[in-house]
């Protein structure tokens, strides 16, 4: 297993970003909505990862851009975690996890101070693995992001 940096908007990432919008509209109804662009995972103010199995077929992905403090409940030094996503044949195999460490050792080389992500009640695998790797849960006055204010949204953070 190879894990990649790639560019927000290659090819193989659309196609991920493609089918994680698929399962958010199968769990919620809608996919995720919130602006994002190849520009915010750009280093050093952001990173982008997918992970290639041997022959180069893509089945997990991930990225973090940087944070300031502003209108959504950011703090000066966050950094976002975004589209995690392990295809369902793929999983099982540690590769969110991989993904995961290797976001935060680059987020913390790029000089951020808390990684932060929001996902929903409707993903107990995604919160079981954040509260795995030891992420906290936000109460709810001080969450952020697009969907804070929506009652089935739970954002965690982690010191890096």
């Amino acid at each position: 297993m190879q894990i990649l940096p790639v560019a927000y908007d290659h090819p193989d990432a659309v196609k991920l970003q493609d089918r994680v919008q698929l399962e958010y509209a199968q769990r919620y109804g809608d996919g995720d909505l919130t602006p994002l662009g190849p520009a915010q995972f750009t280093p050093p103010r952001g990173l982008y990862l997918i992970a290639y199995e041997p022959g180069g077929t893509p089945v997990a992905t991930g990225g973090w851009r940087a944070q300031e403090a502003g209108e959504e409940g950011y703090a000066d030094g966050d950094a976002e975690l975004k589209r995690m996503y392990v295809v369902p044949e793929a999983r099982g195999r540690g590769l969110a996890r991989r993904i995961l460490a290797a976001l935060e050792d680059s987020a913390r080389e790029a000089g951020r101070i808390r990684m932060v992500l929001e996902t929903g009640d409707k993903q107990p695998e995604a919160i079981a693995l954040y509260e795995s790797s030891g992420y906290a849960p936000v109460p709810q006055e001080r969450k952020f992001g697009t969907y804070r204010e929506y009652e089935g949204s739970r954002c965690f953070t982690k010191p890096l």
